[in-house]
C-alpha cells in the first residue's frame, strides 16, 4: 500500500539527531563515504539537498544543464566544509545518463542515494500547448526519472532512491497539464518501482513539495496575472531538503514505497 506520510514539526527532533550519520556509504563502514547523486542541483531544492549532503559528510555529485549554476553549487557545498562534484549531463537523453553513470563509476564505483529532482515546467491551455513543448516536459520530468534509475539501480548499494513529484499530482490548476501529468507519473513510477527494488535492499520513496520559495514558483506566469495565489505557507528549499536527507538515511529503513507530503498543510484545506 502507498502510504501517504505527512511530516510535522514533531520530526524535527529527528532531523537533527541525524546530522552527521547519513547512510552507512559505499564503505559500510566508514560513513564520509556516503555518495548521493542530486539531478537539478543547481538551483532551488537541488541546490539545497546537495549543500545539506555535502555538509553533513557525504559526497554530493551534482547533475544539471546549467554548469555555471552548477559550480555555484559546488562552491557553496564547499565552502561549508563538505565535499561535492558538478556534471554536466541532460537527464533526458539517454547518451548523457550513460556517460554520466561511466564517469561516477570510475570515481567512485557505486552511490548510496539518487535524488530525481531535475524538472521543467510550461504554461499553456492544452488546446495551445505544442507537442514539442509536452514532450520537452515529460522528457525531463518522467523520462529523465527513469533514465537515472535504469542506469544507477545498479550502482547503489543498500541504499535509496528519492524521486521528487509535486502537490500538482494530486491536486493542479489550469494551464500546466503537462507538468501535472509528468508528476503524477513521477510518483506512480516510485510506487511500482519501489516494489522492484525490494530485493535488492534499496529503497524507493517520493517527496511531494508544495509551495517552495524557487525560482520555478516565482516565474510562474499565472501568479504574475494573478489568476493564480499561493495559498498558506511557502516552504524554504532547505525544508524539502531535511525531509529528503532524513528519508536517505538510516534512520528511515522502514519507510519505502511512501509518498511523503511536504507541503504545510495545502492538501488537507478544501477551497
Amino acid at each position: 500500500m502507498f502510504h501517504s506520510l505527512y511530516f510535522a514539526s514533531a520530526y524535527s527532533h529527528l532531523l537533527q539527531s541525524l546530522r552527521g550519520t547519513g547512510n552507512s556509504g559505499c564503505d559500510m563502514n566508514n560513513s564520509n563515504n556516503n555518495v548521493c547523486i542530486i539531478t537539478g542541483g543547481g538551483s532551488g531544492i537541488g541546490r539545497s539537498t546537495a549543500v545539506l549532503f555535502a555538509k553533513l559528510g557525504a559526497t554530493a555529485i551534482i547533475v544539471d544543464v546549467d554548469d555555471s549554476a552548477g559550480q555555484e553549487t559546488v562552491r557553496m557545498a564547499n565552502e561549508c566544509g563538505g565535499s561535492s562534484v558538478f556534471f554536466h549531463a541532460d537527464i533526458s537523453q539517454e547518451q548523457d545518463v550513460s556517460r554520466l553513470k561511466d564517469e561516477v563509476i570510475a570515481r567512485y564505483s557505486c552511490i548510496n542515494t539518487l535524488v530525481n529532482n531535475a524538472a521543467i515546467m510550461r504554461f499553456s491551455k492544452v488546446v495551445d500547448l505544442s507537442v514539442e513543448d509536452w514532450d520537452a516536459v515529460m522528457a525531463v520530468n518522467i523520462r529523465g526519472t527513469f533514465l537515472m534509475c535504469k542506469h544507477f539501480i545498479p550502482l547503489i548499494k543498500k541504499g535509496s532512491i528519492i524521486n521528487v513529484s509535486s502537490v500538482h499530482s494530486r491536486s493542479t490548476a489550469a494551464n500546466v497539464s503537462a507538468y501535472a501529468a509528468s508528476k503524477g507519473a513521477v510518483e506512480s513510477f516510485s510506487r511500482a518501482l519501489s516494489i522492484e527494488c525490494e530485493a535488492i535492499d534499496v529503497r524507493v520513496n517520493c517527496v511531494i513539495p508544495g509551495s517552495v520559495d524557487t525560482k520555478m514558483l516565482w516565474d510562474n506566469p499565472n501568479l504574475k496575472s494573478g489568476d493564480e495565489v499561493v495559498s498558506g505557507k511557502i516552504a524554504s528549499p532547505e525544508d524539502i531538503a531535511e525531509i529528503i536527507y532524513f528519508i536517505s538515511s538510516d534512520k528511515a529503513k522502514a519507510v519505502t514505497g511512501s509518498s511523503i507530503v511536504v507541503d504545510n498543510g495545502l492538501l488537507s484545506r478544501l477551497g
